[in-house]
C-alpha cells in the first residue's frame, strides 16, 4: 500500500514517498517491489510506460525526471521497468543501445555519460540495459571482463568499484552481476570473495557491512547475499537472483519476461569452471 501511494496519477511515475515528484529510480524500484509482491496489476501500466517513454531523449538516453539529468543509470532503469510491465515497445531500444555503446571507454568500462570515468556501478547499468535491449554483441566483452576481474584485491579478496579504491561489499553485486552477464564469473576467485563477504557479517545481529568491523546495513546485506547467491554459495540456502534485473528468477518467469530480454542470464552457475 505504501508503494502504491507513491504513484503520481498526474504523470504516471513514482516518487520516493507519497507526494514527491516522479523520478526514474523510484519508478523502477516501485515496479520491482510490486512485481515481487504480486501487486503490479494494481498499477496503470500504460500510464507508467507513458511517463518513462517521455524521458527518452533524441540521442537514445533517458533523463531521470522532468528536470533533465542524464546518466546511464536512467537508461537501465527505464528499460528494466518497461520489460517488467511488458511495455518495451513504447521506446526505441536500439537507440538506447546506441547511446550505451557510446559510453564505453578505452579500458572497456562504462561511465555515467560518454567520456566519463569507468565505474563498476555504471558497468552494471550499461550491461543490464544492453541485455534487455538484446545488444550485448555490440561491445568488447573480453576487455570489459578483464577490467571487472581486476577489481578483485589480492590483499582481501574483496572487490572495488574502480582502480586504486578499497574493497566494498556492494561491489559483490555490481561486479559479479556484470561478470555473470558476460558469462565470465569464473574470472575471479570465488573462495576469496566468499571469505571477504563473510568477514563483513556482524556476528551478533547477522547483517553485513561494507567492510569488516563496520556497522551493517540493509543495503550491504542485500548486495552481500546477492554476491553469495551469484557464486553458488553452498553453505546456506539462497534463492537464485537474475543479474540483469536484480530479482528472483521465479518472479521474472511469472511475469513472462522474454528470454531475449535477459530473463535466463545467470540461471545456471557452472562451478566446474573455477580452478582454485
Amino acid at each position: 500500500e505504501f508503494t502504491k501511494s507513491c504513484f503520481n496519477i498526474s504523470d504516471g511515475g513514482f516518487g520516493g514517498n507519497k507526494g514527491q515528484d516522479s523520478h526514474m529510480l523510484y519508478t523502477l524500484s516501485s515496479i520491482q517491489v510490486l512485481c515481487m509482491l504480486g501487486a503490479v496489476e494494481d498499477v496503470d501500466k500504460e500510464a507508467v510506460a507513458g511517463w518513462v517513454a517521455k524521458r527518452q531523449l533524441p540521442d537514445g538516453s533517458f533523463s531521470a525526471d522532468e528536470w533533465g539529468e542524464v546518466d546511464t543509470r536512467f537508461t537501465y532503469c527505464a528499460l528494466n521497468c518497461l520489460a517488467l510491465i511488458g511495455m518495451l515497445h513504447v521506446v526505441d531500444t536500439q537507440k538506447a543501445a546506441d547511446y550505451i555503446v557510446s559510453c564505453q571507454n578505452w579500458d572497456g568500462g562504462f561511465g555515467v555519460v560518454p567520456g566519463a570515468e569507468s565505474h563498476s556501478g555504471q558497468v552494471f547499468c550499461c550491461l543490464g540495459a544492453l541485455c534487455i535491449a538484446n545488444a550485448m554483441d555490440r561491445i568488447d566483452q573480453d576487455k570489459l571482463g578483464f577490467w571487472l576481474a581486476s577489481r578483485q584485491l589480492p590483499s582481501s579478496g574483496g572487490l572495488n568499484g574502480r582502480p586504486e579504491k578499497k574493497a566494498d561489499v556492494c561491489y559483490s553485486w555490481w561486479v559479479l552481476s556484470s561478470l555473470s552477464m558476460l558469462r565470465r564469473l569464473h574470472w575471479i576467485s570465488r573462495k576469496d570473495l566468499f571469505r571477504y563477504i563473510l568477514m563483513c557479517q556482524d556476528a551478533e545481529d547477522g547483517g553485513i557491512a561494507d567492510k569488516p568491523d563496520n556497522m551493517p546495513d540493509v543495503y550491504h546485506t542485500f548486495f552481500g547475499l546477492c554476491g553469495l547467491s551469484l557464486l553458488g554459495f553452498e553453505d546456506a540456502k539462497l534463492n537464485k537472483i537474475n543479474p540483469v534485473y536484480a530479482m528472483p528468477f521465479e518472479v521474472l518467469d511469472k511475469l513472462g519476461v522474454a528470454p531475449s530480454n535477459g530473463r535466463d542470464v545467470g540461471r545456471i552457475v557452472d562451478l566446474s569452471k573455477w580452478v582454485e
